[in-house]
């Protein structure tokens, strides 16, 4: 972990300089945007939800029956040749097979749509739990598709994590219960990664071939590789001042103020600053309660109970940023967006300064993006030739409530790996109904993958059995932890720097 205090050195206490100083340029971004989870402007919500799951299943089921075959042809237990089953009904008992399909999952405390709209809680905000799972146990795990449903038993499901949504292959027997014995299980794994600049070529040079590695990377060439600089949880509000200065700091730290001309220099270096989410923070217990000692009006909106300074304060940090950073901003659970997934990207209205930095009226984001680039969340995108996948956070947090564990860098890869980067979507993760498209399968393998708004920093690299890497990043909530993170744009390699007064 990298400090201020450690960039800036001694700089801020000497003398000042008589050597001639050189004006900086900020290093420039090769950038595309792809509206991959953008919404239909006339979009409809009288479907029903059931089509997501089934071309979930249609989309990723060859992936893994291909996995499963390659793994389990011709395998004998006891004398008995494992054969395919195309459904779960199909499963007899007694009889060695393998059949692929979407894990439900059974948990007391997952919320119920029936239960709530039987309480009368069907026009209100989704209930929230800390976790599903129940210590007490009583939860099933079931394989089903369009034929029916089965459950699962084995102890070998113990070393997975699992959770609605997925797909998977399991092999093993029917046994006297109805239940379904499971020996060994595959995933898709990693789908097919393009290479680096598939989508763009970098300004005024040759395309560059640089692998991901933990250590001991080569370098393309002997100038100073750009960065990204990824923040989440900047939580501006309009009554909690605690960390206002640390907010400032991180404002002269981008803009390379009130640092030495080394630590300027490198700072220089960053050419783009990602904002994954919750940029506005959530309304306290205080502003709640006097909104309830006001009562509700009788058509819902209280223009009253409204507080516009916390977007107020993101506009201005966002102008004073903008001159000198391209920007790119991910909406968050608690900002001004659409609550279900996927979130659209925050309307220019709300941000009345920084909305002259976005793309002119008319022209198509993907082939000119301003300096500011609301996007979805998630977000996929190309950054210096590198396939990046980003989100705000509530897909991995809503999986950790499925599970008793807190290795949320597990969660991702295992997302990677069952090629789906919300698989409780709709289920327990609210989500819009697609009819047509599945947005939330992973088609192609990403470099970088990001999730916002975590607890705590975390990295590692993952590898497929095609040669995919796929450098995770957890980017911790700067309201919290007080810490961004920088990612070099040739190795993908990742540093954290704590702002700390």
């Amino acid at each position: 972990m990298v400090t201020l205090n450690d960039i800036a050195g001694l700089g801020l206490l000497q003398n000042p300089s008589e050597a001639a100083t050189t004006a900086l340029e900020r290093s420039e971004s090769n950038y595309k945007s792809l509206d991959n989870f953008a919404l239909p402007k006339d979009r409809q919500y009288q479907q029903q939800f059931a089509d997501i799951y089934f071309l979930r299943l249609a989309k990723i089921k060859p992936a893994v029956e291909e996995v499963a075959s390659a793994a389990w042809e011709g395998t004998e237990l006891g004398g008995e040749t494992a054969t395919k089953v195309d459904r779960v009904l199909d499963v007899r008992q007694g009889q060695l097979c393998w059949v692929a399909g979407t894990i439900y999952m059974d948990m007391p405390l997952k919320p119920s749509v029936l239960e709530d709209v039987a309480k009368d809680r069907w026009i209100s905000a989704p209930t929230t739990a800390d976790h599903y799972y129940s210590e007490a146990g009583g939860e099933s795990i079931m394989l089903e598709d369009d034929s029916g449903r089965i459950r699962l038993v084995g102890d070998v499901l113990k070393s997975y994590f699992l959770v609605t949504g997925c797909i998977i292959a399991v092999m093993g027997t029917e046994n006297v219960n109805g239940e379904f014995e499971v020996i060994d299980l595959k995933f898709a794994d990693l789908p097919p990664q393009p290479d680096r600049w598939a989508l763009s070529k970098p300004a005024g040079s040759a395309s560059k071939k640089t692998k991901v590695k933990d250590e001991d990377v080569e370098m393309a060439d002997s100038q100073p590789s750009k960065k990204i600089a990824i923040v989440s949880g900047l939580e501006f509000s309009g009554t909690d001042t605690s960390y206002a200065m640390e907010l400032d700091l991180l404002l002269e730290f981008l803009l390379g103020e009130a640092l030495d001309p080394a630590a300027q220099s490198e700072l220089a270096h960053i050419s783009r600053l990602i904002i994954a989410g919750n940029s506005i923070a959530k309304p306290s217990e205080h502003d709640a309660a006097d909104r309830d000692k006001k009562g509700h009006k009788k058509y819902g909106y209280d223009a009253s109970s409204y507080n516009p300074v916390p977007s107020q304060l993101l506009d201005t940090f966002l102008s004073t940023l903008l001159p000198t950073i391209p920007v790119t901003l991910l909406p968050g659970a608690h900002d001004p967006a659409n609550a279900s997934y996927p979130q659209q990207p925050i309307h220019s209205a709300m941000l009345p300064t920084a909305r002259t930095y976005t793309s002119p009226p008319g022209q198509s984001r993907e082939e000119q993006p301003g300096w500011l680039d609301p996007v979805t969340n998630p977000w996929e995108g190309e950054i210096e030739g590198w396939r990046v996948l980003g989100t705000s956070g509530q897909n991995l947090d809503d999986i950790c409530k499925y599970v008793d564990n807190s290795d949320r860098l597990g969660m991702m890869e295992a997302m990677c790996r069952w090629r789906c980067s919300a698989p409780t979507a709709p289920d327990t993760l609210w989500a819009y109904p697609f009819q047509e498209d599945e947005p939330f399968v992973m088609k192609e393998c990403p470099h970088l993958y990001f999730v916002g708004c975590q607890p705590e920093f975390g990295t590692k690299v993952i590898e497929g059995p095609q040669g995919q890497m796929v450098r995770l990043v957890l980017v911790p909530s700067f309201a919290a932890t007080k810490e961004i993170v920088l990612i070099d744009t040739e190795t993908l390699d990742v540093s954290k720097v704590k702002i700390t007064i």
